[in-house]
């Protein structure tokens, strides 16, 4: 082959990459009328092909930009003439970017109840590019859009809602929420921000917040130990802190910008409080159940969502270079072993999308007020473990595309993939670091019955021919060990509960998808010696 011609393969493989990803992606329209109303269906299609095709002209070249070192975020403490301005500047390709994101309606919607499916299916689009600069902004906005509009009182909500919901970027305010402490991490109970009464309302607030992601909002969700309050998560509240008070900054310093591994078009600083004047949201005493019932829980399942979404650019983007690229006499998906890499990969992909959107289906109806008891447990179990195995597998399907690529896998001008692996990294520890999930799902169900919940849940999707049945099984039996031996969880609870949302996928997936990750629990199994199997992998990625 010629240098041209092995160039005309690379220029086809770009090429090939589909103008409008909504529309060429069957198992996300699929999924999402098994779920959806067809009268709603039709909107939410219609707003998502619209999005899709601005995500590939528009947000994927500018984030190319604004991703690169150069052009990363700024911060201006003072302005020329030596005020305080505590701002956050960017290229100005971040805010085009922005501007189309805000224009889908992902914040404008909201407003409504009920309308996670919508926002689900717009941020997965996004995700295609990776966090993007944009994901993040947009979950701490709905997380906080979430918790004023279900919990604060009136007044609060009236003054700070309305600016949050709005499709116009230059117009918008965008949230942040601000829990971690250098001292504390995920052990938020740690928390030392305090906040002082004034007596009208209002309170005022003192403390370091040590990571601080979307440092440029307009809306801070912070989390503050009232004084006299007991020690520990029962006295913390939840406030909401604006930006600017009359136009200056409000009580707030950003010490500095922090250079991260991945998701480094978006600002995450370190804040200190001075004094900022703060607006409770919610009953003060349920601080810390509003944080993680409402605004976190949002946060793990749009992580679990961009997880999803990293995943099928990264399939998307192997598949089409095995299609294209030539080594020793044939394109290279013809090699048996690149196959079974990409049938994982696929498989992968499919049931994090699968388990994705029976996690958002709880959402919906939690959000719009409907959900039944047993939905609240079943959520309150998957939205923890499908952001822990979720963004575990997003990590390895796209280090599984960049070997596909091989050393062009490593070049970021070449593909999107290092960005995405960089994102993905990221993604694992936002919202709690895996074993900070585990521990929490351990406690939920030793609370609360949880195992039985799950149970009934698997059990209505499940027919007995199913290749997952004896393993869902076993793994179930070996959870509700955990409930009963903490030393036997303490050691066994992480690995049981990654087995179970692997093979929920496969309940929940396709079922060339389902055979495969059924079988991808046990990394043993050879997938040549099952004629079965190895036929829906070949016809699962499309070779």
């Amino acid at each position: 082959m010629t240098y041209d011609a092995a160039r005309e393969d690379l220029s086809a493989w770009r090429e090939d990459y589909p103008a409008n990803p909504f529309e060429a992606d069957e198992d996300l329209r699929a999924g999402l009328a098994r779920y959806v109303r067809a009268e709603r269906l039709i909107e939410l299609e219609r707003r998502a092909s619209a999005f899709a095709a601005e995500v590939v002209g528009v947000v994927a070249p500018n984030a190319a930009r604004y991703e690169q070192r150069d052009h990363l975020p700024e911060l201006a403490t003072y302005d020329a003439l030596g005020h305080r301005v505590e701002e956050v500047s960017f290229d100005p390709s971040y805010h085009a970017a922005g501007a189309a994101v805000w224009a889908s309606g992902v914040m404008a919607l909201s407003a409504t109840p009920g309308t996670a499916f919508e926002q689900m299916t717009l941020l997965y689009l996004l995700s295609s590019e990776g966090e993007a600069g944009h994901a993040c902004p947009v979950t701490c906005s709905i997380g906080l859009a979430r918790a004023l509009r279900r919990r604060a009182d009136a007044a609060v909500r009236e003054r700070f809602l309305g600016p949050l919901v709005t499709s116009d970027y230059t117009a918008a305010d965008r949230g942040a929420q601000f829990l971690t402490e250098v001292q504390g991490g995920s052990d938020v109970g740690a928390n030392a921000c305090v906040a002082s009464a004034l007596g009208d309302g209002t309170y005022l607030l003192s403390g370091e917040k040590w990571f601080c992601s979307v440092a440029d909002a307009d809306q801070f969700f912070v989390t503050a130990r009232l004084e006299g309050a007991p020690a520990g998560t029962r006295g913390l509240a939840s406030f909401v802190v604006p930006r600017r008070i009359d136009g200056t900054p409000n009580g707030f310093h950003v010490r500095r910008l922090k250079d991260k591994l991945g998701t480094r078009g978006l600002a995450s600083g370190e804040i200190d409080f001075d004094g900022a004047l703060a607006w409770p949201i919610g009953p003060l005493e349920e601080g810390f159940r509003t944080a993680v019932g409402i605004v976190l829980n949002t946060s793990r399942w749009m992580t679990a969502v961009g997880s999803a979404g990293i995943m099928r650019r990264a399939y998307l983007e192997a598949r089409n270079f095995a299609r294209h690229r030539h080594a020793f006499g044939v394109a290279i998906e013809e090699f048996a072993t690149l196959r079974l890499t990409l049938a994982d990969m696929a498989a992968a992909s499919s049931g994090a999308l699968a388990l994705v959107l029976a996690l958002t289906d709880l959402e919906d109806d939690i959000d719009a007020g409907v959900a039944s008891e047993s939905d609240v447990r079943v959520h309150r179990f998957l939205v923890n473990a499908a952001k822990l195995v979720i963004s575990q597998q997003a990590t390895r399907v796209v280090r599984a595309g960049i070997e596909v690529l091989g050393g062009n896998g490593t070049i970021e001008e070449f593909s999107v993939l290092p960005r995405l692996y960089r994102d993905a990294i990221v993604y694992e520890s936002w919202e709690g670091t895996h074993n900070v999930l585990v521990a929490q799902i351990v406690n939920d169900m030793r609370r609360l019955d949880l195992i039985g919940a799950m149970r009934d849940y698997v059990d209505i999707r499940l027919d007995d021919a199913h290749p997952a049945l004896e393993a869902i099984t076993v793994v179930l039996a070996d959870l509700e060990r955990c409930v009963d031996d903490l030393e036997y969880a303490t050691w066994h609870a992480r690995g049981h509960l990654e087995r179970f949302g692997i093979l929920l996928e496969s309940v929940l997936a396709g079922p060339a998808a389902a055979a495969h990750l059924a079988a991808s629990v046990d990394r043993s199994y050879d997938v040549t010696s099952d004629a079965e199997l190895a036929a829906r992998v070949t016809r699962l990625i499309g070779i």
